[in-house]
């Protein structure tokens, strides 16, 4: 049994990481702050359930897989409310999100633009 264990501990934790990482991408190759802001908060959510999830297969001890559920329902409600806030505040602000025509969309935004875009 304890090998089994090992083997689906080793996969969430493989599959999480892979959503983390694939979050850390996002965030640095999305055009503005609200892709960014979704790459981050939908796959570092999830990314962290699975490897919390991976965690509680490594353990024996009961009360450390209560606390980890505990840790795992915390973030499940945190981190979305927390993109939710965040996004809105910026909506608040000023911030618009960034919008680019049909013909503009097989082009990569430069910086410029977007510096443009956030001033007015």
């Amino acid at each position: 049994m304890s090998m089994i264990a090992d083997v689906i501990s080793v996969i969430f934790l493989m599959v999480g990481s892979f959503f983390v990482v694939g979050g850390a991408v996002g965030t640095m190759r999305f055009p503005d702050f609200y892709s960014r802001l979704h790459s981050a908060g939908v796959t570092d959510t999830l990314g962290a359930i699975l490897i919390l999830l991976g965690l509680m297969f490594l353990t024996a001890d009961f009360l450390v897989i209560v606390k980890l559920l505990f840790i795992g329902l915390f973030l499940f409600i945190t981190g979305p409310t927390a993109t939710h806030a965040i996004a809105n505040a910026a909506l608040t602000a000023g911030l618009r999100p960034f919008v680019s025509s049909p013909i503009e969309s097989s082009e990569e935004p430069d910086a410029a633009s977007v510096q443009d875009q956030v001033k007015d």
